[in-house]
């Protein structure tokens, strides 16, 4: 919600925060996000991205908008917070590996991401799945005699 227009690097796809909990940093952006931020109208002398209705302020309230956005997608019990949870989860299940997910979400330390680690849950099953798949049917293949295995046999 403090987020200003200053700070928005359209060409270089990233915010370039001047201060957060970690001090200054920059925050990269997916062409998504960019093409989300291209369609918001500038307001004249309000420096802010998401305006408030008193001429030159800020939203300081993103509750009762969030409460109308929940209620139309049928999501009532959704937490803003959550949004970075669905981030991280569709970034490992993408196959991004924690450290990755780490800087795309501004942690700085590695711990931080590993709350996250729950996540990385389904894939490690699809992917125990397939190389158990993988020996299976090696070994189905090796138990079946060749041809000429079978010919020299005794009966």
């Amino acid at each position: 919600m403090t987020l200003q227009w200053e700070h928005v690097d359209l060409p270089g796809k990233a915010l370039r925060l001047p201060d957060s909990k970690t001090g200054a940093k920059v925050v990269h952006l997916g062409q998504s996000a960019i093409d989300v931020l291209e369609k918001i109208a500038r307001v004249e002398k309000n420096h802010w991205v998401i305006v408030g209705t008193l001429p030159g302020a800020r939203l300081t309230d993103l509750q009762p908008f969030w409460q109308r956005v929940r209620a139309r997608a049928g999501l009532n019990d959704v937490r803003i917070h959550d949004l970075r949870h669905t981030f991280a989860s569709t970034a490992v299940a993408a196959g991004q590996g924690l450290p990755m997910i780490g800087k795309l979400l501004g942690h700085t330390q590695v711990q931080t991401t590993a709350r996250y680690a729950h996540l990385a849950a389904d894939p490690i099953k699809i992917a125990a799945d397939e190389v158990s798949n993988q020996i299976a049917a090696s070994l189905k293949k090796a138990a079946v005699p060749s041809p000429s295995e079978s010919a020299c046999s005794d009966p």
